[in-house]
């Protein structure tokens, strides 16, 4: 049951409240962006809103996990997600790759957790995921992929504390992208990165 409490979390954004900014760095601006302006949307924007009303509507089935248990687990959730995934639209919508077509083109901001997959060595980032919380990808299974945003920063940014979230401000585009680590449903030209604050 705590796997399904986390997920409901991220889905409806509450992970990030209090969170801790990054002190290495104000802001990285990639390009000129005073011109633009950015829509700021929630991780649960990005389901279509059918996979939501899923997602928010668990089966009763789910009820009946013990704490603690092997089912309770968030890799054990996930392998059942894709084993069963053809008969039940809850665990389909756990691996759902279906995206939300309004949001293809639109210049957004969004908070979220950076997941680097590219860099150089001097450790300059030029691709990352984008995920909705902390140590995915990397300590947990990946979110479902219309919950992972390819990020590409051709320029480059500097980290120095990855565990920190931050806000990142571009183009979205609804893109299908495999990797070793994950899959994403969506990706961005990078416009703006900055330390995550309420």
């Amino acid at each position: 049951m705590k796997a399904i409490v986390m997920a409901c979390l991220w889905m409806l954004g509450i992970l990030f409240a209090g969170a801790n900014v990054a002190a290495d760095s104000d802001k990285t601006v990639l390009q000129d962006t005073d011109n633009l302006v950015f829509e700021t949307i929630e991780w649960p924007d990005l389901m279509p809103p059918e996979v939501l009303a899923i997602l928010l509507n668990p089966p009763e089935y789910i009820a009946e996990i013990e704490d603690g248990s092997a089912e309770d687990q968030i890799s054990s959730q996930m392998k059942s997600a894709v084993n069963q995934s053809e008969e039940d639209a809850y665990q389909q919508a756990l691996v759902s790759t279906d995206v939300n077509e309004n949001l293809d083109g639109a210049m957004i901001r969004i908070p979220g957790f950076v997941v680097p997959l590219e860099f150089d060595e001097e450790q300059t980032i030029s691709q990352f995921f984008l995920v909705p919380y902390f140590g995915a990808c990397l300590h947990m299974p990946p979110p479902p992929p219309n919950q992972i945003i390819l990020v590409n920063a051709p320029k480059g940014i500097q980290m120095s504390a990855l565990y920190d979230p931050f806000w990142i401000e571009g183009q979205l585009s609804t893109s299908f992208q495999e990797n070793d680590m994950a899959t994403s449903a969506y990706a961005m030209q990078l416009q703006r990165i900055e330390p995550y604050s309420n």
